[in-house]
């Protein structure tokens, strides 16, 4: 028999959404705070030629900076306050996040709670601080080197004191946007770092767009080519929406417990394993690991003689190493199989788990307790997290292959694609969650008014 709050989620409908109010104030809060941050990613950095900076992005596209702009709705490309983003706070959470499940000591303070939840956020937040520096001045540093090679001036007043200015106004940058997207969490709906990402990716769409349809009139992207890419697209994001809710539950049996009524009972919850356990991190890591060789040689290829032996290799890694290419895709499919089983390894610990289940008296029914539970916690891990490590690699060397076959690059890779479709998703169910607790609060005022009248 269905409960109450089984039928009031099943009965949501918009048309109760005019009658939340605090739902609707926090879409408005949240429509505003993207607005200000894609109003921030015009604003560039002071003392640089914007226009110089195109023809030193064209040069080189491609290699890891494309993810850096991609994630930041092409700050880099414009170099504006906010060219990194809130690239340095995710690479520091990353690394935080992996410590914490590798040195005893933060592992000790992830498992505090609260207050070391908030500690390993201190930490982040100083390890993204001096990402941010260190970025920021590789930054100031090239802009002034590609002005002194190509002769043309990207920066106005070039030394120490452009440096400094530059750092600054970058790390103000990403602060600022690590803060709107606190503000968001707290006084908006969804992620607010999440969000702010999936903005950036969304933002690119209208260019691509655009361009596709310049490519289709002038005769050089065919109407085969464009339906195909719309019925890829249509078909990744219906896998994604499937994989990424998908589960593995496994059934928690507890001891036999005195109830109110005086009755024996056995308890009984489930323990749920994602398929996709490691989330967006694999793509992540395998993309920015394979394109660090191309970023290095793109940059060096301006000082290096292409007929020397060093010049020859420069040129190999260019032609090898570029989307679409068939070692590239090889290389990354591998990449995103490795991180997959790696960080799935990291993030869920079958042991602690199951001392965890031993300490509170719960057992998986046909399992002995303790080293069983977490070898069949393992076995079970292993199985599933092969089906995700397949779906991410069909999601994120899709794009890839049709880059190959068409020549038409998508505005978003896989991981762009997941990012978008996670938070999304995450976004409504938060949505639908405060029109639930809405329901919840009429319901409990009509029982109040109609115990009044009796």
């Amino acid at each position: 028999m269905a409960s109450r709050a089984d039928n009031l989620a099943s009965n949501l409908s918009l048309a109760n959404f005019s009658k939340a109010t605090e739902l609707k104030k926090r879409i408005w809060f949240t429509i505003g705070a993207l607005i200000v941050f894609r109003f921030l990613s015009f604003v560039p950095l002071p003392g640089v030629n914007p226009l110089i900076l195109q023809d030193l992005y064209a040069q080189t596209r491609g290699g890891i900076l494309d993810i850096f702009n991609t994630f930041s709705g092409g700050s880099l490309e414009r170099m504006s306050l906010i060219a990194l983003g809130v690239m340095p706070y995710i690479t520091a959470s990353i690394v935080v996040q992996l410590a914490a499940s590798l040195h005893p000591a933060l592992m000790a303070l992830k498992k505090e709670g609260e207050s070391g939840r908030k500690k390993l956020n201190q930490y982040t937040r100083y390890g993204a601080v001096f990402l941010t520096i260190v970025q920021g001045w590789f930054i100031a540093t090239g802009l002034e080197a590609y002005g002194a090679q190509s002769g043309m001036q990207a920066v106005v007043d070039p030394g120490y004191m452009f440096r400094i200015g530059a750092v600054i106004s970058l790390v103000g940058g990403t602060m600022f946007l690590l803060w709107l997207g606190e503000q968001i969490t707290s006084r908006g709906i969804g992620n607010g770092v999440s969000l702010i990402i999936m903005a950036g990716i969304v933002a690119q769409f209208p260019t691509f767009t655009s361009n596709l349809m310049g490519q289709y009139s002038s005769g050089a992207t065919g109407s085969f080519t464009i339906v195909a890419m719309i019925l890829m697209i249509v078909s990744l994001i219906l896998i994604i929406s499937f994989m990424e809710r998908a589960q593995r539950r496994l059934l928690i049996q507890y001891p036999k417990r005195a109830s109110q009524r005086g009755m024996m009972q056995a308890d009984r919850s489930h323990l749920p394993l994602k398929l996709n356990t490691a989330g967006v991190i694999p793509p992540i890591f395998a993309s920015s690991l394979l394109l660090l060789p191309l970023t290095i040689s793109q940059f060096a290829g301006n000082s290096v003689n292409p007929e020397s032996t060093m010049g020859s290799i420069v040129v190999t890694m260019n032609q090898y190493l570029q989307h679409g290419q068939p070692l590239y895709m090889t290389l990354y499919a591998l990449g995103i199989v490795f991180f997959t089983f790696f960080y799935t390894a990291v993030v869920f610990n079958p042991e602690e788990t199951a001392e965890n289940l031993k300490k509170n008296g719960g057992f998986i029914p046909g399992i002995r307790p303790g080293k069983n539970t977490a070898n069949y916690l393992d076995y079970v891990l292993t199985r599933i997290t092969v089906i995700g490590a397949i779906y991410l690699t069909l999601v994120c060397v899709a794009p890839e292959f049709l880059l190959a076959e068409t020549g038409v690059a998508l505005f978003f890779g896989g991981t762009s694609l997941l990012i978008v479709v996670n938070v999304t998703v995450d976004t409504i169910t938060q949505i639908q969650s405060h029109l639930l607790a809405h329901q919840y609060g009429d319901l409990i005022k009509k029982a109040k008014l109609k115990g009044r009248l009796r």
